[in-house]
């Protein structure tokens, strides 16, 4: 059964495993830097589970910040939980489970998450050929990204309620 819930500590490993098939290791956070985001906040972590397994998942701080920030990746401890952006750092998808619908899913909850939550939007960087995913669901590209993150070109994408 397919459902949709926020992290526990005990999904740390799921989440590391899925980071590191979905991103290059350049790009990839750490098991340490999962650890301290889901310490800080975990309910910033949106799981996409098919029964007990992670199968995708979107994670990201909340700041007054309006832009993201290459040292939002691994300073989890600039998280505000009042804070009025909802960072994305990641939309992971195991490869079998990919062209399926679950990462628009996973982003339509916690678009509606952030806008219960009373944020301004959400903000994410992306490469070149997801900006058009990112725009079906609303997103405006605002050009490239001052983030150097793992070597490669970002696109910074805003959502604004």
């Amino acid at each position: 059964m397919m459902t949709i819930r926020t992290a526990t500590m005990q999904d740390l490993d799921s989440i590391a495993a899925v980071e590191k098939v979905c991103f290059r290791s350049a790009e990839a956070a750490s098991r340490e830097e999962l650890e301290k985001r889901l310490q800080n906040y975990p309910d910033h972590f949106w799981l996409q589970m098919d029964g007990d397994r992670v199968i995708a998942f979107v994670d990201g701080m909340v700041t007054d910040e309006p832009d993201l920030t290459d040292d939002m990746y691994t300073n989890a401890a600039m998280h505000r939980e009042d804070g009025a952006w909802q960072m994305i750092f990641g939309v992971n998808t195991i490869p079998e489970y990919r062209r399926r619908g679950y990462a628009r899913r996973l982003m339509r909850r916690v678009m509606t998450d952030a806008k219960v939550q009373g944020r301004k939007g959400l903000v994410l960087t992306c490469k070149d050929r997801l900006v058009p995913f990112y725009a079906s669901l609303g997103f405006v590209d605002e050009g490239v990204s001052a983030s150097v993150h793992g070597g490669v070109v970002w696109h910074q994408m805003r959502m604004t309620f």
